[in-house]
């Protein structure tokens, strides 16, 4: 599918998409610290960067433990995933009052980390598919940090290793009109 902006915008938020055909080839742990690195940029409010991440790479007991929180038809493309992060967002501060942007916040962090994903060439897709209180305890989450999405991330790997029900769907997704998204002016 040719994506075509509306207006003009850089190439690379039409390069960003969420594929699930992964290699299965273990992720180096450079490339997880570099897509983090990205995320660790991100702007929010009052500078308070609520956004944690709980990572495993693939192969190790914290893989393993975030894999099994998925719902079951994520965990059949996610098994071969080089990493898996949970993003989470502190939605208390530290002085104990509520940090109610704190999502919206983690959510640019994500946004960073999946934009310098695409740069790097490899697949990264969020999802919200996953037992959220299974993935608190699979990480020992601390209290204040609430978990946002699980975000798999790989080298690109072959449609034919996906199954067969999600082949059909691996490819770039379209937007809505730029006007569906902007609310009228109230009269």
């Amino acid at each position: 599918m040719l994506r075509t902006p509306a207006h003009p915008i850089d190439p690379l938020f039409l390069r960003r998409w969420s594929p699930r055909a992964m290699s299965g080839a273990p992720l180096a742990r450079a490339q997880l610290l570099t897509l983090l690195e990205a995320a660790r940029w991100a702007p929010s409010g009052g500078n308070g960067q609520p956004w944690r991440f709980a990572c495993g790479l693939a192969g190790t007991p914290p893989f393993e433990r975030l894999l099994a929180t998925l719902e079951p038809g994520n965990r059949a493309w996610c098994v071969r995933a080089g990493a898996l992060v949970l993003v989470c967002a502190r939605v208390v501060r530290e002085d104990g009052k509520p940090a109610p942007t704190a999502p919206f916040d983690a959510g640019a962090a994500w946004m960073a980390l999946a934009l310098q994903g695409t740069i790097s060439g490899l697949v990264v897709h969020a999802m919200a598919g996953f037992d959220h209180e299974a993935a608190r305890a699979a990480v020992a989450l601390p209290a204040g940090l609430e978990p946002q999405a699980m975000v798999a991330v790989g080298l690109p790997g072959r449609l034919e290793d996906l199954p067969e029900k999600l082949r059909a769907r691996e490819q770039p997704s379209d937007r809505l009109p730029l006007e569906a998204l902007i609310l009228p002016d109230p009269e």
